[in-house]
C-alpha cells in the first residue's frame, strides 16, 4: 500500500499527468488536421473573434458562421485577456491558450493554504477535468483561479489585489462575482469596497482603448439580452442546464420549474452557513466555503454543461482534504460516487450507453456535487472549529 502511495502521489508524475495530458487533448487535433490553419477547436475561434471584433467595433454577441459555430457569450475584457494569444497563429495560439489555462488553474491550487500532500492529492483527482476542459478548450480554469485567488489574497490582507480578482473574473464571465463571498473574511471592508469599485472603472474603461466609449457602451447593453437568451437556449439544450433545477425538470418532467423555487431557498441556506461569525478568521471554516462556493456556482447555474463542473469539482477536492481523518463510509461513498458521476462520466473512461442515455439527458453530473455541497453546508453549521488546528494536516500522507 505504502509503494502505491508513493507512486500516486509522486509530484513529477502528478505535474506531467496535470501538463502533458492537457497538451495531448488539445494539441492531437492540431497535430491531425495540421493543414487546417484556422484550427478544428471551435471555442478558441470564437475567443479570438472576440478579441478581433473588439477592435474592430463589431458586434461581439451576433453569429458568425463563416469563422465559427455558436455564439460568444463573453464580455469585452475577455477580448484583452485573449489577445496575446489571438495575434498568434491558430495553432500555436490555441495550444499555448490551453497550457496557459493549465498553469494559472495549477498555481492557484499550490498557494492555497494546505500543506503538499493535499495540494497534489486535489491535482491528482483533477486530472480527468482538466483534460476534458483542456479539449474542450474552456475558459472555465481561469475563472476558478480567479476565484481561488480571490480567497488567497483576502486571507493575506491584499484586498487591493483580491478585488482586481473578483472584477476580472466577472468582466469574463459573471460566475466570477461569488467571489464576494469572501467579504466577511476581509480585514479592511472599506478598503475592499473601494478596490471593487476602483476595478469596475479601471476594467470598463481599459477595452475603449482600443475600441471606442461608445462601443463599449453599446456592448455592455447588448451583452445583457444575450445572456438572457442563452439562459433561455439552456432550457432546450440536451448538454445545458446540467443544474439541479434541470435535473429536477428532467427526471421529473416538471415543466416551467421557477428557477426561484429552488435558488432562494439554496441562497438562504448558503447565507445561514455563514452566520457563524466566531469562526470567520478560522482556516478550516474558510476553506469549506471555499469549497461550497465553487459547487454552488456550478449546481445551482443554469448556464453549466459537463465542462463547466471543473469549478465545482474543485470544490469537492477541497472538500475532500480537509475532512478529518479517518473519513467515514458516508463521506467515501460521496467521493467515489463524485469521481465516477461527476468526474468521469462525460470522458471515455464511463460507458457511453450510460452517459449517453441517463447521465447527459437528466443532468446526473450534478447529482453527487449536490450531496457534498449539503453536507459542507450541514459541517459549517454544526461542526465545532474550535478543535481544529490553524495548519491542516492529512492523514496518512506525508509532506
Amino acid at each position: 500500500m505504502q509503494k502505491l502511495k508513493n507512486i500516486l502521489f509522486n509530484k513529477p508524475l502528478i505535474l506531467t499527468l496535470w501538463f502533458g495530458l492537457s497538451f495531448f487533448a488539445v494539441a492531437k487535433d492540431v497535430i491531425m488536421h495540421f493543414s487546417n490553419k484556422e484550427t478544428t477547436h471551435n471555442n478558441y475561434i470564437i475567443y479570438k473573434h472576440n478579441f478581433l471584433n473588439l477592435i474592430h467595433q463589431q458586434s461581439l454577441f451576433g453569429p458568425e458562421p463563416q469563422y465559427y459555430f455558436d455564439l460568444n457569450h463573453y464580455g469585452p475584457v475577455f477580448g484583452l485577456v485573449i489577445a496575446p494569444f489571438a495575434l498568434m497563429p491558430n495553432q500555436l495560439g490555441v495550444i499555448l491558450w490551453v497550457m496557459f489555462l493549465a498553469f494559472i488553474l495549477y498555481y492557484s491550487i499550490i498557494k492555497l493554504p494546505l500543506n503538499n500532500s493535499q495540494k497534489l492529492v486535489i491535482l491528482l483527482l483533477n486530472v480527468n477535468s482538466i483534460m476534458g476542459s483542456s479539449g474542450n478548450v474552456q475558459v472555465n480554469p481561469l475563472i476558478t483561479a480567479l476565484v481561488i485567488f480571490s480567497f488567497i489574497f483576502i486571507r493575506k490582507q491584499q484586498d487591493f489585489w483580491a478585488a482586481l480578482m473578483i472584477i476580472l473574473g466577472t468582466a469574463i464571465k459573471l460566475y466570477g462575482i461569488v467571489g464576494l463571498a469572501f467579504f466577511f473574511f476581509s480585514d479592511n471592508k472599506l478598503k475592499f469596497i473601494l478596490s471593487l469599485i476602483f476595478w469596475s472603472v479601471v476594467l470598463f474603461v481599459l477595452p475603449m482603448l482600443v475600441s471606442s466609449p461608445e462601443y463599449i457602451l453599446k456592448t455592455y447593453r447588448d451583452w445583457y439580452p444575450d445572456l438572457l437568451a442563452k439562459n433561455a437556449a439552456n432550457f432546450t439544450s440536451t448538454r445545458g442546464n446540467v443544474s439541479v433545477m434541470g435535473m429536477i425538470t428532467k427526471i421529473f418532467l416538471v415543466k416551467n420549474l421557477s428557477n426561484m423555487l429552488i435558488l432562494v431557498p439554496a441562497i438562504l441556506v448558503f447565507g445561514a452557513s455563514m452566520l457563524r461569525i466566531k469562526y470567520w478568521r478560522n482556516l478550516k471554516y474558510q476553506l469549506l466555503l471555499l469549497s461550497s462556493v465553487l459547487i454552488f456556482t456550478i449546481i445551482f447555474s443554469t448556464s453549466s454543461e459537463p465542462p463547466t463542473y471543473v469549478i465545482a469539482f474543485i470544490g469537492v477536492s477541497i472538500w475532500f482534504v480537509i475532512l478529518d481523518r479517518p473519513i467515514t463510509g458516508y463521506e467515501r461513498f460521496l467521493i467515489i460516487f463524485a469521481l465516477v458521476l461527476t468526474n468521469f462520466s462525460p470522458s471515455d473512461l464511463f460507458p457511453r450507453y450510460l452517459r449517453v442515455n441517463y447521465v447527459i439527458p437528466y443532468a446526473l453530473i450534478a447529482f453527487p456535487c449536490l450531496l457534498i455541497w449539503l453536507k459542507i453546508i450541514y459541517e459549517m453549521l454544526t461542526r465545532n472549529f474550535d478543535k481544529d488546528a490553524e495548519t491542516l494536516q492529512l492523514a496518512g500522507y506525508a509532506d
